[in-house]
């Protein structure tokens, strides 16, 4: 079997094995569990209720907006003990395409919205509702399938289970009947083309991804208001919800522990309605970050400096300080288990877009699928030495492995042919003299030589594949983000095929390590292009997957820092410019990019000891500052760079 066809068929299998690695994970887990309380005595009998302010697999009570805005509470909040620990399983959430925080974000938004009338028993009085959309929201909404998602939210869909292919379907229906069904139960008079209404120029102050839902009675007075943001990663935060005359009827109470309830909420439920009406009508300023102090970590952390120290004080590594974390919320066999489901819908959304048979993307762009051609020619060996041809030569030239938008044409005939001449090239006819120097210097190969490098093909091609995927409204993981979630899978499948002698271990290592990586970006910076451009999108996912990979490879926490920290350095500045407001053009080769800039990131960082001169809090801190300064037609507006050069049509 030849090699290509050998990895990819040892990666396929490693998901039929994960019963098994379950199995022999349990007794390593209760290893790495036992091996720290008998040190500390500190995590047995210990309770955590898991209190978060943001949600991604289930609707939050009542957290507050996000300010980036204001720089005295972001010196405030750097000088305070608020760690930035959260769930992995909310760092990496399931959800569908194209965009977490245009898609996913939304949904989750519109399945809170109508599950908070559910709960206080407003939704049957209901009878029409009000949709409003601002900034990124409404400037690239379209292409990011942001209007058809909040409708499905508000029908009660959530991103991990919402049937894909039936979405577009749904909503042409509420277009020709003017009517949706709210939680799936009430239906009410709705025209999708007069009632949602998108405000390409105008921005909520708390955040650039911001949505108001408006609920009115038969007699149009309005019953309920709430406006929620979109912070990146399928996070979603909101004010208090607002009824009539300013009263604040919408709190959470104590059967809402397993969800993502903020302070304030929590506090509000002691209050009279009073207190709650006085405090509603002031606006929110708590920073979201601020309010992850409530979740219960056995081992917090706040900086990367803190990570890497707590690590060599208690001789764990990043993945163990994840893993145990995570124990304060579920059982052992529930954080394994949920771990590989993570990896089996990367996987699938790999294998996916290999295997598919749809020649386009959809959108205006006409962008060709590249995967399932360059992954065809993987598997035939074309990438290799191939006897009797030559790459270019006859059927074995890849008109597939195109540049986005191409369409496979090849105007000039010489390129087929294997040996070209610098006249054709030129368009020049060269003298004798000429010529005789040119074979002086350069000897003439019979055929177009490549380098033989299958594993970096596969990376590129299983990245490229995730997000073509995304791009196509399939279901996806993010990671941290839609538009960057080929990246760590890419890395990991590229790991587990290539060089892992132990896959079972090395995808939880991998998936803890990096998520460990993504909370200190989630809590010093954004993971929201919105906010920081690509560079906190590909950037950041790069920066997870360069730490990941050093992890697996065996290197220590202080290597798995400089590698993060590698990874995200030379992505900083990184605009978020997509065309025609499609997640297609930049995004799907610079997550190939991604990939392959995370593996040689971690390279680097394992020829080292450790020691570097830039530290990976200093970088994340230069990340933030860059997000702020750069223009906001760099940060997912399609209102700048390559959205506006690269024609349309």
């Amino acid at each position: 079997m030849s090699l290509p066809a050998r990895a990819f068929a040892r990666g396929i299998s490693v998901a039929s094995r994960l019963p098994a690695m379950r199995r022999a994970l349990c007794v390593s887990a209760t290893h790495i569990a036992r091996r720290w309380v008998s040190s500390n005595g500190q995590l047995s009998g210990s309770t955590a209720r898991r209190s978060l302010s943001t949600t991604s697999a289930a609707p939050q009570a009542d957290p507050q907006p996000n300010n980036e805005s204001a720089p005295d509470s972001r010196a405030t909040e750097r000088d305070s003990t608020h760690h930035a620990v959260v769930s992995t399983f909310d760092l990496f959430s399931i959800g569908v395409g194209p965009s977490s925080s245009h898609t996913v974000g939304p949904m989750r938004a519109g399945k809170i919205f109508v599950q908070d009338l559910v709960e206080h028993k407003i939704l049957e009085k209901v009878a029409s509702i009000k949709v409003d959309l601002y900034g990124s929201l409404a400037l690239t909404g379209i292409g990011h399938g942001t209007p058809n998602a909040t409708l499905m939210g508000l029908e009660g869909e959530l991103p991990e289970t919402v049937p894909t292919e039936t979405i577009i379907s749904r909503v042409q229906d509420m277009h020709d009947t003017a009517a949706i069904t709210l939680n799936g139960s009430h239906r009410i008079r709705f025209n999708p083309d007069k009632d949602m209404t998108l405000h390409c120029y105008e921005s909520l102050p708390q955040h650039p991804n911001g949505m108001r839902f408006t609920v009115f009675d038969d007699n149009g007075d309005m019953l309920a208001t709430n406006e929620y943001f979109s912070i990146g990663g399928g996070f979603v935060v909101n004010e208090k919800t607002q009824v009539a005359h300013g009263e604040n009827v919408f709190y959470r109470d104590n059967k809402h522990d397993s969800m993502h309830t903020s302070s304030s909420s929590a506090a509000g439920e002691s209050t009279d309605k009073a207190d709650a009406g006085s405090a509603a009508a002031e606006p929110a300023q708590m920073d979201e970050r601020t309010q992850q102090d409530l979740v219960t970590a056995a081992l917090p952390f706040r900086t990367g400096k803190d990570l890497v120290e707590m690590c060599e004080r208690e001789g764990l590594s990043i993945a163990e300080v994840v893993y145990l974390n995570e124990l304060q919320w579920r059982s052992r066999e529930d954080v394994i288990d949920s771990a590989y489901r993570i990896w089996n819908v990367m996987d699938d959304s790999i294998r996916r877009g290999c295997l598919s048979t749809e020649r386009k993307l959809p959108g205006r762009l006409n962008v060709r699928r590249r995967a399932p051609h360059l992954y065809q020619n993987l598997m035939r060996g074309i990438y290799g030495t191939v006897a009797g041809q030559g790459l270019l030569s006859g059927a074995a030239n890849p008109h597939g492995a195109l540049s986005d938008g191409q369409t496979g044409a090849l105007d000039d005939g010489s390129m087929n042919t294997g040996t070209y001449s610098a006249s054709s090239l030129l368009g020049t006819a060269l003298t004798n003299t000429q010529r005789n120097e040119l074979s002086g210097v350069f000897k003439r190969r019979q055929r177009a030589r490549r380098p033989v490098l299958p594993q970096l093909d596969y990376l590129s091609v299983y990245a490229i594949a995730v997000n073509e995927e995304n791009a196509a409204g399939g279901r996806v993981v993010t990671a941290p983000t839609n538009g960057a979630a080929g990246v760590i899978p890419s890395v990991l499948k590229y790991h587990l095929e290539f060089l892992s002698e132990d896959p079972s271990r090395d995808i939880l290592e991998f998936l803890f390590t990096s998520a460990a990586i993504g909370m200190l970006y989630k809590r010093g910076a954004s993971i929201s292009a919105a906010e920081m451009g690509c560079q906190g999108e590909v950037g950041v996912a790069c920066s997870m997957s360069a730490a990941a990979f050093a992890a697996v490879m065996g290197g220590t926490p202080a290597q798995v820092e400089n590698a993060a920290e590698i990874g995200m350095e030379h992505n900083l500045g990184l605009t978020c410019d997509p065309v025609d407001g499609l997640v297609q053009i930049p995004c799907i080769e610079r997550n190939a990019l991604g990939a392959v800039k995370a593996v040689t990131a971690a390279q680097l960082a394992l020829q080292g000891d450790g020691s570097h001169r830039v530290s990976l809090d200093q970088v994340i801190e230069t990340m933030r500052q860059t997000g702020q300064d750069m223009m906001s037609k760099y940060k997912e507006t399609s209102q700048g760079g390559l959205a506006v050069n690269v024609p349309i049509c």
